[in-house]
């Protein structure tokens, strides 16, 4: 066995991987960063406003906010400072603020009407993760941005997370040569992954299901390490733990009768910032944040599996667990030469044993710094040996493994830092969705579903 650190990107990281979005997408001559906000709801006011505000508030400004629920827009307003003015309409807000990025942060379901009304008045885009939820609404988005020279940036945190970027470097260069077959599997403990169910998430024609809504992370990584695109997707899915599968339901956590017996219920109370943003609110939209997770009106997958044929040959398996004891994943590349695998947050492989029910908070945190004594690793094998290499690298505390803070830093700060093509536009936007949408579409059709069925994009083996 050897042990090797990585302390910095390695060679293959040239120059001419070195281009910054803001010479793809446009920076401002003069002047900070000038910003708009559709949608402020937890993670809009959270990761894309105060986080920026915190850490970026030297370059960048907010201009205005606009959301359909008057009492968050009032929330955000505040949050921010008190000066950013709220728009009643987001069509008011596009005709009148000087702003150099609009920021989608709302429901999945929405982001394509809203990306195209501001390229179409000519503003450059930041959009949440999904990019949107079916074949039909991502052709609006890619129609739009080639009609107006416009530019949205999807916002694929885990791309930028140390650990992800390492595994890039290594798959890069080939450790174990041409990569064959991959195995992907990701678990949501009970925690975060009933929080999905509580909320919007659980409805398919507001999240697309988490085939989109959260995998949509996970098919862009696998996208991104190996270099290529999809053509086919076959794949299984099931709604058998959340929604009507249980004796008894209610409306709400808050006052639920069942609250006593129900392993699943949550005080929404205990989070004052959540309580602010959405009981205190609940008035003007209906919208519920503590929903019951045995709701009848549920209808998106609980259990998912499904096998993803690339463009340059790469069969890769991959499963989501919504109801798994701990919050983690693993992978593994097999090549011609060796194999690599690694893991995040596997209780069994790691020192230290995490508070699951707090994970997913740490995760959403913006910590930078590493974590004393703990590291990431990753192994590799080579075929006919009896060794294999460790290499290693800081595990961060918050953030998506730092995955956060360094995307924001590469939109929003001159570092000509894009190591591997690691920011993320329109095409990579689709490619990861369309996996989700061809996943769905094959459980319901039950058969295998091609890329090439739902786009005219054609899969490209090779993207850089």
């Amino acid at each position: 066995m050897e042990r090797k650190t990585f302390v910095k990107y390695t060679a293959a990281v040239g120059a001419s991987l070195m281009l910054h979005p803001f010479e793809i997408f446009g920076r401002p001559a003069a002047g900070k960063i000038r910003l708009a906000q559709v949608g402020v709801g937890h993670r809009g006011t959270g990761f894309w406003g105060t986080s920026i505000i915190k850490n970026f508030s030297d370059i960048t400004e907010f201009v205005g906010i606009h959301d359909i629920n008057p009492g968050r827009a009032a929330y955000a307003q505040k949050a921010y400072g008190g000066n950013v003015p709220v728009f009643n309409s987001y069509d008011e807000m596009l005709a009148t603020v000087k702003a150099d990025y609009i920021i989608v942060t709302t429901v999945d379901s929405t982001h394509d009407e809203l990306i195209v009304k501001a390229l179409n008045k000519g503003f450059n885009v930041i959009t949440e993760k999904p990019m949107t939820t079916d074949e039909t609404k991502c052709k609006k988005i890619l129609d739009a941005e080639k009609k107006t020279g416009k530019k949205v940036i999807v916002a694929f945190n885990y791309r930028h997370s140390v650990h992800a970027m390492q595994l890039k470097e290594l798959l890069a260069a080939e450790r174990v040569g041409k990569i064959t077959s991959v195995d992907f599997n990701w678990y949501l403990n009970v925690f975060h992954g009933a929080d999905y169910f509580r909320r919007w998430h659980g409805r398919m024609n507001k999240s697309g299901s988490l085939w989109v809504h959260k995998a949509t992370h996970h098919f862009d990584l696998l996208n991104w390490w190996l270099n290529s695109e999809p053509v086919e997707v076959t794949a299984y899915g099931s709604l058998e733990h959340y929604g009507k599968n249980n004796a008894f339901r209610g409306t709400k956590c808050r006052g639920c009768e069942h609250k006593e017996k129900c392993k699943f219920f949550w005080d929404i109370t205990k989070d004052q910032r959540l309580v602010d943003l959405y009981v205190k609110n609940e008035q003007h939209d209906g919208y519920i944040r503590d929903g019951c997770v045995w709701s009848n009106e549920i209808d998106i997958y609980d259990k998912m599996s499904a096998q993803i044929i690339y463009a340059n040959g790469v069969t890769a398996n991959y499963s989501l667990t919504t109801y798994s004891p701990y919050e983690g994943w693993q992978i593994a590349f097999n090549g011609m030469k060796g194999r690599i695998e690694t893991w995040e947050d596997i209780p069994y492989m790691q020192k230290t044993l995490d508070d699951q029910a707090k994970r997913h908070a740490v995760e959403m945190s913006n910590a930078d710094d590493a974590i004393a004594g703990e590291v990431r690793e990753i192994i590799a094998m080579d075929n006919f040996s009896k060794n294999y290499e460790i290499y290693t690298t800081p595990k961060i505390k918050g953030g998506h493994g730092g995955g956060d803070i360094r995307m924001q830093r590469r939109i929003f700060t001159d570092t000509n830092d894009n190591p591997h093509h690691v920011m993320a536009g329109t095409r990579e936007g689709a490619m990861s969705i369309l996996i989700g949408v061809a996943a769905r579409k094959s459980i319901q059709l039950k058969r295998p579903v091609k890329i090439s069925e739902l786009t005219d994009l054609k899969p490209m083996a090779k993207r850089f």
